[in-house]
C-alpha cells in the first residue's frame, strides 16, 4: 500500500530544501534499502503525486528523532503503522539528514550580562498571538513602540536562523524588550532580545511542539508564565523570567488523540485548549478504517494544570456499518478540528472556537463552524455552521481514494475556518462576532445567538484558502486577506476591507505576482502562490500582511496606500552564522512590539518556498 498523506504539511515539524543539507548522507545512496521502501511507500505523493506533500528535498532535512516522531507517534503514526520495523528503520535513515552540532549556535548568542534579563514591567504588545483574548490582531502605537508612520520606512535589524527547518509558524508575544518565540521545528523556545536577537534563555521541549506561546500571572502567584501546546497534545507552563518549567499535562480530551495547533488562551485563572485531532491524513489509506479524531476544547486551572472540564465537537466515532471500495470498515463521525485559538467574550462568560470539516460521515452540525462554549462549564450554547456536509479528507484530490465520500454524500469542499472568531464591540455599544473562512466568506455574527448580521464574499476558495489562517479589525474596518493559490481568473489574492458596522466594502489591494530576476528560481511557484494566507496585524493603523511568495505588504488601514513592502524569500547573513534563507510567509507568522515587527519567514508545506529565518525589523535609524 501507499502512505498518502503529507508527513510534514501537518506536522509541521522540520526540514529543509537542499541549501540546509550537507551532502555526506545516505540521502545520495539510491542503493540504501530505505531509497526502495520511499520508492514504494512515500513517493507517489511527496514525489509531486499530492500537491499538498512535501517534496524529498524537505523530507531529507528531518533529523532522526523528528522522522520517527512522526511515524511512530505524530499524525503520521497511522501511515507508520503499516510498515515493518525494519522498514521505518531503513526509510528513516535513508531521509534523516546528517547529525549536526544543533546546540552550538545557542552559546554563541547568548546575551551578554545587559541584556539578559527579562524586564517584565514595560508595554505588553502581545500577550497572545491574537494580541487581546478577543483576537482583534490590533495593537496600538503606544504598545506597539511603532507608529503608522514608522511602518513607511523599515529596515531589517537581524536575522536569525534555525538550523534544520523550513517551516515557521508561531507567532511572538511581546512583553517589554523581551520576544518570546516557539521555533516550534527546533522544540525550543527562546527568549530573546527584540533590540539585537540574542537569546536569553531557551527552553527545551521533549516533544515537537505546535503552536504559539501566551503569557499571563500565574494564578494569584503574581509569577509571569508562558503557557503552549505541543505535538503530543501537552500543555506547557514555563516560568518568563527564567524558561524554568513549572508544569506540563496533557490537554486532551481523550488519551491518545488530538495535537494543538492554535494557541492556548488564559483567562480568569483557566487555560483553554483547542484540540485539533480529525484524522484527515490517515484517510488517504485505502485500508485505513477511516476516519477517528474530532476536535476537542479542554479547561485547565493555570495555577496546578487540573482538568476543569472538556468538551467534543461531536461523539467518539463507531462503525458505520459500510465497507470502502477496498474493503476496510468505515467509521465516524469525525473531524471538526480546532486549528485555531479561542477567543474569550469575558461579560458574557463565554469561548467562541471555530471548526473545519468532517473527515468521514456522517456530517455533523458543529463542522466548518462557529461555536459558543460556557466558560464555566465548557456546556455548548450555540453553533453556526457555515457550510453543512462538508466531508473531506486526504483520499479526496484529482484522483479520489476509497475513503472519499461520494459526491452524491458530500460537497467535499474542505472549507475550514482556520482562524479565530473576532469579538468587537461597535460605537454605539452593539458587538459582532466576525471571521473570515477558506471559502472566501467573511462572517459577521451576534455573539448573543449566533445569528448572521451580514456575510461577504471574495474569491473562489480552497482547501488552502480563501481566508486560510484568519483575519484583523482597527476597530471601525475588518481585513479579509484572501490566499486562493493556483491558477484560474476567479483567484483575487489580495486584502479587501469592510465596515464593521454594516459590511460595506471600502478598499481592497488585488495582488499580482513577481517572478521578476531570480525569483522564479528562489520561489518556485511565484506565479500562482502569491496570495495572503497568513494572519494580518494592526498596528496603529498599518495593515501587516506576507504572501506565500515571501513579500512583506503593509498598508494604511484606512484608503489601502502602499507604506512599505520587502522581498523576505531570499539568502540572510545571520546573526548566529547558520546559513539562512527565507520563504514562503503562512500561518501565524507576524508579530509587532518593542519598536519591532518580526517575520517568521519559510513555510516548506503545500509545495511552498521553505525557510528557516526569524526577522526583526525596525524603523531606518540613518
Amino acid at each position: 500500500m501507499n502512505i498518502r498523506s503529507l508527513l510534514v504539511a501537518v506536522l509541521s515539524v522540520g526540514g529543509s530544501t537542499s541549501f540546509l543539507v550537507p551532502s555526506a548522507s545516505a540521502q545520495n545512496d539510491d542503493s540504501h534499502p530505505g531509497a526502495a521502501v520511499y520508492q514504494r511507500d512515500c513517493a507517489i505523493c511527496h514525489g509531486g503525486g499530492n500537491a499538498r506533500a512535501p517534496r524529498l528535498g524537505i523530507l531529507q532535512a528531518m533529523n532522526t528523532d523528528d522522522l520517527t516522531y512522526a511515524l511512530s507517534e505524530g499524525l503520521m503514526a497511522e501511515q507508520g503503522s503499516v510498515l515493518s520495523a525494519q522498514d521505518r528503520a531503513t526509510v528513516i535513515e535513508y531521509l534523516a539528514a546528517p547529525e549536526v552540532a544543533l546546540e552550538a549556535w545557542i552559546a554563541d548568542i547568548r546575551c551578554t550580562a545587559d541584556r539578559r534579563l527579562v524586564d517584565l514591567n514595560g508595554p505588553a504588545a502581545m500577550r497572545t498571538p491574537g494580541v487581546q483574548i478577543t483576537a482583534s490582531r490590533m495593537i496600538s502605537a503606544e504598545a506597539a513602540g511603532l507608529s503608522k508612520s514608522d511602518m513607511e520606512d523599515l529596515e531589517l535589524a537581524w536575522a536569525l536562523a534555525f538550523p534544520g527547518v523550513t517551516t515557521l509558524r508561531a507567532a511572538p508575544v511581546v512583553v517589554g524588550s523581551t520576544v518570546f518565540y516557539s521555533a516550534v521545528n527546533t522544540r525550543k523556545v527562546l527568549a530573546l532580545d527584540a533590540a539585537t536577537g540574542c537569546i536569553k534563555w531557551v527552553y527545551d521541549s521533549p516533544t515537537p511542539l505546535r503552536s504559539s506561546v501566551s503569557i499571563a500571572e500565574l494564578g494569584d502567584t503574581g509569577r509571569e508564565t508562558l503557557f503552549f501546546g505541543d505535538a503530543r497534545g501537552q500543555v506547557h507552563a514555563v516560568d518568563a523570567r527564567t524558561g524554568a518549567p513549572v508544569w506540563v499535562v496533557s490537554g486532551r480530551a481523550t488519551e491518545g488523540s488530538g495535537n494543538i495547533s492554535g494557541s492556548v488562551v488564559l483567562h480568569d485563572g483557566k487555560v483553554i485548549v483547542p484540540i485539533s485531532a480529525s484524522g484527515v491524513g490517515a484517510g488517504a489509506r485505502p485500508d485505513f478504517e477511516c476516519c477517528v479524531g474530532h476536535g476537542a476544547v479542554t479547561a485547565l486551572d493555570m495555577t496546578t494544570g487540573e482538568r476543569l472540564w472538556s468538551y467534543a465537537t461531536m461523539e467518539a466515532a463507531e462503525y458505520t456499518g459500510k465497507v470502502n471500495s477496498a474493503g476496510a470498515r468505515l467509521r465516524g463521525p469525525s473531524g471538526a478540528p480546532i486549528w485555531s485559538t479561542p477567543s474569550i467574550d469575558a461579560s458574557r462568560g463565554r469561548v467562541y472556537v471555530t471548526t473545519g470539516e468532517n473527515t468521514s460521515l456522517p456530517a455533523t452540525e458543529t463542522s466548518d463552524a462557529i461555536i459558543a462554549l460556557d466558560i464555566e462549564t465548557g456546556e455548548e450554547l450555540w453553533v453556526f455552521q457555515a457550510t453543512p456536509n462538508d466531508v473531506w479528507n486526504m483520499a479526496c484530490g484529482r484522483r479520489n481514494g476509497p475513503n472519499c465520500p461520494d459526491a452524491a454524500e458530500s460537497i467535499r469542499r474542505d472549507w475550514d475556518f482556520g482562524g479565530s472568531a473576532i469579538l468587537v464591540e461597535l460605537p454605539d455599544g452593539r458587538e459582532l462576532l466576525l471571521a473570515g473562512q477558506k471559502s472566501g466568506h467573511l462572517w459577521a455574527l451576534d455573539p448573543e445567538d449566533g445569528n448572521v448580521v451580514w456575510a461577504q464574499r471574495r474569491g473562489r476558495g480552497g482547501a488552502l484558502g480563501g481566508n486560510h489562517w484568519g483575519i484583523a479589525i482597527d476597530g471601525e474596518r475588518v481585513f479579509l486577506t484572501i490566499s486562493d493559490p493556483g491558477a484560474g481568473d476567479d483567484r483575487i489574492p489580495g486584502v479587501y476591507t469592510f465596515d464593521i458596522a454594516t459590511g460595506t466594502p471600502l478598499w481592497e489591494h488585488r495582488l499580482s505576482p513577481d517572478c521578476s530576476g531570480d525569483r522564479q528560481e528562489r520561489v518556485p511557484g511565484c506565479n500562482s502562490r502569491y496570495g495572503i494566507s497568513a494572519t494580518p496585524l494592526v498596528v496603529d493603523g498599518a495593515v501587516v500582511t506576507a504572501g506565500l511568495d515571501g513579500r512583506l505588504h503593509i498598508f494604511d488601514g484606512v484608503d489601502g496606500r502602499v507604506l512599505f513592502e520587502f522581498d523576505t524569500a531570499r539568502p540572510y547573513e545571520t546573526i548566529n552564522g547558520i546559513e539562512g534563507t527565507g520563504g514562503s510567509v503562512d500561518s501565524f507568522s507576524i508579530a509587532a512590539g518593542a519598536g519591532m515587527i518580526f517575520i517568521g519567514s519559510g513555510y516548506g508545506s503545500f509545495s511552498q518556498p521553505p525557510g528557516n529565518v526569524l526577522l526583526g525589523f525596525r524603523p531606518r535609524t540613518n
